[in-house]
């Protein structure tokens, strides 16, 4: 590991134990800044609820940490949008926001346009199938931004547990997302969860980044923060654990996919190989060979969008 990282890992990465609530709302009331929760969902009506009456019973009604909730529906053909509501959340679809363009599937498209509801001079996202929710996913990665002026985007590390098997979660990250890491930014070996889908950052990072549209979103606005503001500005803090739901194997190999092409992207912006994936299931006697297109689209950085540029003026 770069001497660098050493150090970082020790500046850097919190529990968060470190900061209290009270010492996080002392911060927030004597810099003004705003915060704003937002989660990304598609077909969560069994969790999404629990997480935003958590959010809402402990960070805006008991402590006012958190200035809004947002869930994004990015299409659900369940009951999220109304349950989701009904806990107290704001409610927006995907397709309502920035309707000039046509929405592409994809968790990337919808923490992009999720700028545009939101006020936040904070911007937090968190992952709307987490279960056993704890507000400290919100508080424990907001409070680095509060506290530290010069930390632009703080990670949330946890453990993340594969049914009965501890720190098992997370096969993506271990098998793609570390290595690529380590061998072509290893200024950014130190994130324990560098794919996590918590995380919050300064409203100026997130509308100067690109976003890719799908999963690749993570890793891409790791690497593209690391370049823009350096590696003092990233930070990370220990939450716990996080349980969600587990996907199957050919699924997280979409997911991996995914997630090379957007480091491919970074490293090199000439010749690309193919941008899809093959993948065989079963089907009688036989092996059906599936398809998949790998995401390749990424959304300009909000900053460069005509309607959030208005809307700054306004």
């Amino acid at each position: 590991m770069l001497e660098e990282v050493e150090r970082w890992l020790i500046d850097r990465s919190w529990s968060v134990a470190d900061r209290p609530l009270h010492r996080i709302l002392a911060a927030k009331r004597a810099t003004g800044q705003t915060v704003s929760v937002v989660l990304p969902a598609l077909n969560e009506e069994a969790t999404v609820g629990d997480i935003v009456s958590v959010l809402r019973h402990d960070l805006v009604l008991q402590v006012p940490l958190v200035d809004e909730v947002v869930v994004v529906d990015s299409g659900s053909t369940d009951r999220t949008a109304e349950v989701a509501a009904a806990a107290g959340a704001t409610v927006v679809h995907r397709d309502a926001i920035l309707p000039r363009l046509a929405a592409v599937p994809g968790k990337g498209e919808v923490l992009w346009r999720s700028l545009l509801v939101t006020s936040g001079d904070i911007v937090c996202f968190v992952d709307a199938d987490l279960r056993e929710f704890s507000s400290d996913f919100v508080s424990g990665i907001v409070g680095p931004l509060l506290t530290e002026p010069e930390v632009q985007l703080v990670k949330a590390m946890y453990d993340r547990p594969l049914g009965s098997a501890a720190g098992q979660g997370g096969r993506v990250t271990e098998l793609m997302a570390r290595p690529l890491l380590n061998m072509h930014w290893p200024q950014l070996a130190g994130f324990v969860q560098p794919l996590g889908g918590e995380y919050a950052a300064r409203r100026t990072l997130l509308e100067q980044l690109p976003f890719p549209v799908g999963y690749g979103v993570e890793l891409g606005m790791l690497v593209d923060a690391l370049h823009l503001v350096g590696l003092d500005a990233l930070a990370q803090v220990d939450v716990g654990v996080r349980k969600h739901r587990h996907q199957d194997g050919q699924a997280l190999g979409r997911m991996a996919a995914a997630i090379y092409r957007t480091a491919q992207l970074r490293l090199a912006r000439g010749h690309l190989i193919r941008p899809s994936l093959t993948q065989f299931e079963r089907t009688g006697d036989n092996f059906e060979p599936r398809t998949y297109s790998v995401d390749t689209e990424e959304r300009p950085p909000m900053a460069e969008i005509a309607e959030y540029q208005a809307r700054r003026v306004a």
